[in-house]
């Protein structure tokens, strides 16, 4: 039991230094003074300055950050809309069981994932020319309507994966009790979905914000986002400029983790969290009631 112990403790010691040491790196030698990162030439904040001084960089940054968040949010409403529709007929109704419905279901569901099963190179060639084809000129609209093409399936997933350990007697009880179709959804199903939908976002944010090889193809020449950038600078070499930029946001995406980390330990307390319930129940009747 010692050995095996020990042996786990080292395997998982290999696994966090495969991750992190490279990124510990990354971190140590942006604050070289030296423009070459094969050699060291002292401690300095001067790429941390000229970092600050570049507005290319930071305008393509802002375009990562437009890109990632809409492409995102559109892809949640999509998701997540697609997954009900597919694992439930209507809020509160029951999928029919009949053969045509099954097949239909099933045919929805592979073409759905379809996007992130296809290679990427080819995804983007793909996308190019559909642009084309319409006369859609290359820039920032091409460039979200390409991530969220490939955004939808990680959402539709997480959230179809939801939908099956939700209970239907939910939605059921508040239909009983008077909301339509549309208040059940939105005061009963979309909370428990919430979760699901959330991680959804976050997942198609980053997949979306690190993208390099559709966004090539999609891109137009006024248009830059952040990774593009930096793969472009590989060709003329990587100075430590670079190694800041990847800093600060390693550092920002642990604070905004850690913040998660925080509030998803917020609970309300048991006699508010019993009132807030009360309250929702008391809304979904006086709301179905006024409907009917």
């Amino acid at each position: 039991m010692k050995r095996r112990y020990i042996m786990r403790n080292i395997y998982i010691a290999f696994l966090l230094a495969l991750m992190y040491v490279p990124i510990a790196l990354v971190i140590i030698y942006s604050f070289n003074e030296s423009r070459f990162n094969s050699m060291w030439g002292g401690i300095s904040l001067a790429w941390y300055r000229e970092l600050f001084r570049d507005r290319a960089i930071f305008t393509a940054l802002r375009n990562s950050l437009v890109l990632a968040s809409t492409s995102s949010l559109v892809a949640a409403v999509i998701g997540t809309l697609g997954a009900v529709g597919v694992a439930w007929d209507k809020p509160g109704g029951k999928h029919p069981e009949t053969k045509a419905s099954g097949i239909l279901g099933y045919v929805m569901e592979y073409l759905s994932v379809l996007p992130i099963m296809t290679p990427e190179i080819i995804l983007g060639m793909v996308l190019l020319a559909f642009f084309s084809l319409l006369g859609l000129p290359l820039g920032m609209l091409t460039l979200v309507l390409a991530h969220t093409c490939f955004s939808i399936p990680y959402v539709y997933l997480i959230v179809k994966a939801r939908l099956a350990g939700l209970e239907r007697s939910y939605v059921e009880a508040a239909r009983n009790l008077g909301a339509g179709p549309w208040r059940a959804f939105y005061d009963v199903m979309l909370p428990l979905l919430l979760p699901a939908i959330v991680s959804g976002i976050l997942l198609s944010f980053a997949m979306s914000f690190d993208d390099v090889i559709i966004s090539i193809f999609v891109t137009g020449p006024q248009t830059n986002t952040l990774p593009i950038r930096i793969y472009t600078q590989i060709k003329t070499g990587v100075t430590p400029k670079t190694n800041a930029l990847c800093s600060l946001l390693f550092i920002i995406t642990v604070l905004l983790c850690i913040l998660s980390a925080a509030v998803s330990q917020l609970r309300l307390p048991r006699g508010k969290r019993e009132q807030e319930t009360q309250k929702t129940a008391e809304n979904i009747f006086s709301r179905g009631y006024n409907e009917g």
